[in-house]
């Protein structure tokens, strides 16, 4: 099971696979969503070759589920997110966004509806189950919330597919992008989905038995070493370039979906209750005063991704700041997701950005960096 560590107050878990990590490399963790996550399997950039040209395994049992449960399963989670999920399936995913009253972002998970009124809310780092609890007090709906022992892995790269059809048989081809489906690995419970972190193809891997966890890491290992698989944490360089959005950087409770390029996840049906609609529909009709952007920075290569948010400048004014910046060896370029003043939100905008003492040259550009259409991970 998942044990605990207790110290100044505060309870950091490790995950079903920490020890496989370890054994496998892993040098250095952080913390997520009160657990700790492995950052360092050795040079980040070796770690984006291994992701983009072939496949690699990560430990991402920090991506907590809210399971929601009860009759009224469905009209809460209709509640939590401005999403329309009226033709959302049973076995079927989706990229949701949960809002506040003043319709500001708390998280955005990928939903996974697993029967009728059974859901999973797979999140970035933020206590959405207490916020989950609280809304359900009163709510008057019958719903029970908690956390269940489940524990992702994700398994991404070009050749994630092969590796899964070994794992799984022929029959896991037919899975589709954003769907999941439930298996039984020698023993161990596992819901699989077509989803993952990464923008490259992948899946994501459920643990429903945490005791089982190095059963499952050494398994898949032994499955990808004819397809060069590799141990691996999920990659700043790759997330970036696709534009996927990290909660606590680039969107917070301050950062409302339109601000970000998220209005296709928010509709205004007139059927459709959710918590934050109001404030959404007043947003919309007034329009936002600030946008995210892409940006090219002139600069040296960055030698890893910023620790701070950088200042974002025209004519020695600060209209902005960089959200999440990297050295793209694919692109080579500097590449940065920002928030601006949407004045200067326009491509071709050439704007200063602010790191340390001294000013570059940056210029507005399309995001996605690369693959604009999300083709790779879809296919």
């Amino acid at each position: 099971m998942i044990k605990k560590e207790f110290g100044f107050g505060t309870q950091i878990r490790k995950s079903p696979y920490f020890n496989a990590t370890v054994r496998w490399g892993a040098k250095d963790f952080s913390v997520y969503n009160h657990m700790y996550i492995p950052r360092d399997f050795g040079s980040p950039e070796e770690n984006f070759w291994n992701l983009i040209n072939d496949a690699i395994l990560c430990d991402v049992a920090v991506e907590r589920q809210v399971e929601i449960t009860g009759p009224d399963a469905y009209k809460f989670i209709q509640l939590l997110t401005p999403r329309d999920l009226t033709k959302l399936s049973v076995g079927q995913c989706k990229y949701v966004l949960i809002t506040n009253h003043e319709g500001g972002i708390l998280n955005d998970p990928v939903l996974l509806r697993l029967a009728e009124n059974h859901f999973w809310l797979s999140l970035g780092d933020s206590d959405i189950l207490l916020w989950a609890q609280g809304v359900a007090v009163n709510s008057g709906l019958d719903v029970k919330i908690s956390e269940p022992d489940v524990s992702p892995l994700q398994l991404q790269g070009p050749n994630s597919g092969k590796i899964m059809q070994t794992l799984f048989g022929d029959s896991i081809n037919d899975l589709k992008y954003y769907w999941l489906r439930e298996y039984d690995l020698d023993g161990i419970p596992l819901i699989v989905s077509r989803t993952g972190w990464s923008s490259e193809l992948g899946y994501e891997i459920y643990l429903r038995d945490g005791t089982k966890g190095d059963d499952l890491w050494e398994k898949i290992m032994e499955a990808g070493k004819n397809y060069n698989l590799k141990p691996g944490h999920t990659s700043s360089i790759r997330r970036i370039e696709g534009a996927m959005l990290s909660y606590h950087a680039d969107a917070d409770i301050y950062t409302n979906p339109f601000e970000v390029g998220l209005d296709r996840l928010v509709s205004f049906d007139t059927d459709i209750n959710y918590i934050g609609k109001d404030a959404l529909k007043k947003i919309k009709q007034d329009g936002i005063k600030r946008k995210q952007i892409g940006i090219i920075i002139e600069c040296e290569p960055l030698k890893g991704p910023n620790t701070t948010f950088w200042k974002i400048l025209k004519d020695n004014k600060q209209i902005g700041k960089v959200t999440s910046a990297v050295y793209s060896p694919r692109l080579k370029k500097n590449i940065a997701l920002a928030m601006v003043n949407i004045e200067y939100s326009e491509i071709g905008i050439e704007l200063d950005v602010k790191i340390g003492e001294k000013n570059f040259k940056s210029t507005v550009v399309e995001k996605p960096f690369y693959d604009p259409k999300k083709k790779i991970a879809s296919s």
